[in-house]
């Protein structure tokens, strides 16, 4: 799964999971815009990513970690996490 994809399906999931609609975003973004996300036709700008975070009532990493998760299901959160921390 290529990044855009993995990003659109951490949104949808996130969205579904806060019970919101696409239209739900309509002070940040049209629904169109939300659905060519969640599609993995494009990927968003760090301040849309910022805007969507807002939305969602979630930190702008949360979005991030769910979509690296997504696009690699075979490593652990705790081994993710353990390579940021160290990074950082």
């Amino acid at each position: 799964m290529d990044t855009n994809q993995a990003f659109g399906l951490a949104l949808r999931e996130l969205r579904n999971s806060k019970d919101l609609a696409q239209e739900d975003f309509s002070g940040v973004s049209s629904r169109t815009y939300i659905s060519t996300l969640e599609r993995g036709l494009k990927s968003p700008t760090l301040e849309k990513l910022d805007q969507l975070a807002s939305v969602l009532e979630i930190h702008p990493l949360t979005l991030m970690v769910k979509c690296y998760l997504n696009q690699n299901p075979n490593v652990p959160l705790s081994s993710l996490w353990a390579r940021v921390s160290s990074e950082l």
